[in-house]
């Protein structure tokens, strides 16, 4: 089973508005998670190629750092260019035409914005695969959002993200596929949206603790 990731990345200066951040704390925020999170994702077993997609140039940087791994170990990492950005669900759709074009089984989905997940997470998520159609949905600390969204085929559902998304796709999964598994792993659970989520993420710096003392040093300039 051949599997990408699809990581959709907002343009760092209209990101995290509800942290109630500077400009410059966001984007350096920003550039952290991204980072630490293609670093988890790429390095997995189970993903053969990272797709991020973001109409930022920062971020591209950043995904031209880690580039072509195959030969270090782990998978490739490319960017999307997105240039219209006109939210997730379009960045999702826009990976979904590459990665299918490409002739992958499945995708994985999720965020930037969960540092703390580490490759035993996504070697969790994925026992739950039941080829050869299925989803796995892992959903946010507040059941609000979807945090980790697997389907195969790639093109098995649309997604719906910004809009109560967990409860939507565990929906629109089950109207696609008997196979659907609601999954609950705490690291992946744990997003960074407001400032009550990045307390909460600070409060649990035992699970990364060079990820939290970086997050907490551009955290603690405001």
């Amino acid at each position: 089973m051949r599997t990408a990731a699809i990581i959709p990345v907002k343009r760092f200066e209209g990101a995290k508005t509800r942290l109630g951040l500077g400009a410059s704390e966001v984007a350096e925020l920003c550039g952290v998670m991204l980072r630490e999170i293609i670093s988890v994702v790429s390095t997995s077993s189970h993903i053969d190629h990272t797709f991020v997609v973001t109409g930022d140039a920062e971020a591209e940087k950043i995904v031209a750092e880690f580039g072509r791994r195959s030969e270090g170990g782990g998978s490739d990492v490319t960017a999307i260019r997105d240039e219209h950005e006109r939210g997730v669900n379009e960045a999702v759709a826009l990976a979904d035409r590459r990665i299918i074009q490409e002739g992958f089984d499945a995708s994985i989905v999720m965020p930037q914005d969960i540092p703390y997940i580490k490759a035993q997470d996504i070697d969790f998520v994925m026992r739950f695969a039941a080829p050869p159609n299925f989803a796995v949905i892992v959903p946010s600390r507040r059941f609000d959002g979807t945090n980790v969204l697997v389907r195969m085929p790639a093109d098995l559902m649309g997604t719906h993200y910004d809009d109560n998304s967990y409860r939507e796709h565990v929906r629109m999964a089950g109207e696609c596929t008997r196979n659907v598994a609601p999954v609950f792993v705490r690291r992946i659970m744990m997003d960074v949206d407001t400032m009550d989520d990045l307390r909460f993420l600070l409060a649990n710096s035992g699970e990364k603790p060079h990820v939290a003392i970086q997050i907490e040093r551009i955290a603690g300039r405001e």
